[in-house]
């Protein structure tokens, strides 16, 4: 699961015993990599709080699919099969409660450059996510500048980044502790919205 030493919730107790009953999913699955932050409570407790909010909160303004396609692509980028697959799961069902083809948006987001059915805004909003992960200090003005152009405003530019930004953090938290996927349901739903209860990561 792991390459450090995790408490397991069946031994869990206190402040970490708490966390868990808070983010476990219906079935009572805790996710690998939020047991990874298990000698460190507080750190599994900020993990979850940037990750509510940068992709469930209710005062998102873009759609939540988009903002997991983000996600996905982020994680392939940092060649974290963790996090992709985990999302790309959560993806599919929310691409499929829209009715929405999945299979053509997972195999846009497989290609060196996302195009269709993701539309030309969508696209352009990818490229700043890639080069915001590959090279994060060529970013210009330019490049937001850009975005406003194909009618992005700084808001929804913001969710952008954070998005990314986020998944910079959790890839590197996964890859770096040798989290893996090991005894997991994939894409479980977390609840939406601003309150700290019923928190899944997938």
């Amino acid at each position: 699961m792991s390459f450090i030493r995790i408490i397991p919730p069946d031994q869990a107790s206190g402040r970490l015993q708490t966390l868990y009953k808070r983010i476990q999913a219906p079935d009572g699955q805790v996710d690998n990599v939020m047991q990874a932050h298990s000698l460190r409570p507080h750190t599994m407790e900020g993990h979850m709080a940037i990750y509510k909010a940068v992709l469930h909160h209710s005062a998102n303004r873009l759609p939540e699919w988009y903002l997991e396609a983000i996600g996905v692509l982020v994680s392939r980028l940092n060649g974290c099969s963790y996090c992709e697959s985990h999302h790309a799961a959560g993806l599919k069902r929310l691409l499929t409660a829209e009715s929405m083809n999945y299979d053509s948006y997972r195999a846009a987001l497989g290609r060196k450059v996302p195009e269709e059915p993701f539309t030309s805004a969508e696209q352009l909003g990818l490229a700043y996510v890639r080069k915001l992960t590959h090279v994060p200090g060529l970013i210009e003005a330019a490049d937001i500048d850009a975005l406003r152009a194909v009618g992005f405003d700084d808001g929804e530019i913001l969710e952008i980044n954070q998005v990314a930004a986020y998944f910079a953090y959790a890839n590197r938290t996964v890859s770096g502790l040798g989290v893996n996927a090991e005894g997991e349901v994939l894409g479980q739903s977390p609840t939406t919205g601003n309150d700290e209860s019923g928190w899944s990561h997938g």
